[in-house]
């Protein structure tokens, strides 16, 4: 549904996107990640034809955009950073304006401005002007505007910006529901966000691709992917720690707390495979008194670090 090969674009010497090749399929949802200004936007003005490529080609739908970008527009939605509308007009007048642009008429556009305004919950705001509408009103106008003609992809830039908790879920669950049948890309800072709606997280820095895999897979590549955290009485923090690190399987014993009658440690996994079990039987074997035993899957934020900071340990902030 989408695919783009070698994508490059240039502003002066500056290589905002450099060399992007990747594929979006029908039934996907792509959260597109990335420190700010690592090269978001700019691929995605690019994909929906806002922005010329200097170099390389991106089709949407069999159609290339650089030479038929009018049939590619007609078969996306894109929500852009900030939903810009025209603040004057009403959600009403505005789904209006851009159903006639979008080429309905009569009852197919009345229906269609319906079936939006539902999905977004924008009935209590239609004859209010956009400009006095709340961040999160407005934002929901762009996503309606987006939507209205049941794109085959959709390209949406920070959809859940402004909205309340509430809100996000219901967003959130949309984004779910129209998935099953489009290609969807989602750019987000909201790393939870990708672990609740993405099917595969794309991570750009410098304006280069450098991870791409499903949210399990990256949170995989955690440092305490699979350690387990272990809740015991302080006295035997002393006994436990040396008896757990001559666990062939263990990477290391952290310790994270000892205070208020209780102790916390953190069993790192050598190899990042699952010691819960290993670390259960000894504890049980030594005679160790736990409160609390589980698994840590670990920490997408973490990751996203691990990947978008240089050696220097400055954030990567070129593209």
């Amino acid at each position: 549904m989408i695919k783009l090969q070698n994508l490059v674009k240039r502003f002066g010497p500056l290589n905002a996107v450099n060399s992007i090749s990747m594929a979006v399929g029908r039934g996907e949802v792509v959260g597109f990640l990335g420190p700010n200004g690592a090269g978001k936007s700019t691929t995605m003005k690019i994909i929906t034809g806002f922005l010329p490529a200097t170099s390389g080609t991106v089709e949407v739908c069999g159609f290339d955009v650089g030479e038929k970008p009018v049939e590619v527009q007609k078969r996306l939605g894109y929500l852009p950073e900030g939903a810009p509308a025209y603040g004057d007009m009403t959600p009403a007048s505005f789904l209006d304006f851009v159903a006639q642009v979008r080429g309905y008429r009569g009852a197919e556009k009345q229906a269609c401005i319906e079936q939006v305004v539902e999905k977004t919950s924008l009935k209590s705001v239609l004859d209010q002007s956009i400009e006095t509408l709340s961040k999160g009103f407005k934002r929901r106008v762009g996503l309606a505007q987006a939507m209205l003609h049941d794109p085959p992809v959709l390209i949406m830039d920070e959809p859940t910006d402004g909205l309340d908790p509430n809100q996000k879920h219901h967003v959130r669950n949309l984004i779910r529901e129209m998935a099953a049948d489009k290609a969807v890309i989602v750019s987000t800072h909201i790393l939870e966000e990708v672990e609740a709606v993405c099917t595969r997280a794309v991570v750009i820095s410098e304006g280069r691709l450098v991870a791409d895999g499903t949210p399990e897979q990256l949170v995989g590549r955690s440092s305490i992917h699979n350690a387990v955290r272990i809740e015991l009485e302080p006295a035997e923090l002393d006994l436990a720690k040396p008896a757990i690190e001559a666990l062939d399987e263990v990477g290391g014993v952290d310790i994270l707390s000892r205070a208020d009658g209780r102790a916390s440690l953190r069993v790192v996994s050598k190899d990042g495979q699952p010691i819960t079990v290993a670390v259960g039987a000894l504890m049980r074997e030594k005679g160790f008194n736990i409160t609390e035993i589980y698994t840590e899957k670990g920490a997408l934020d973490e990751v996203f670090r691990q990947i978008t900071i240089g050696e220097d340990g400055t954030e990567v902030n070129r593209g």
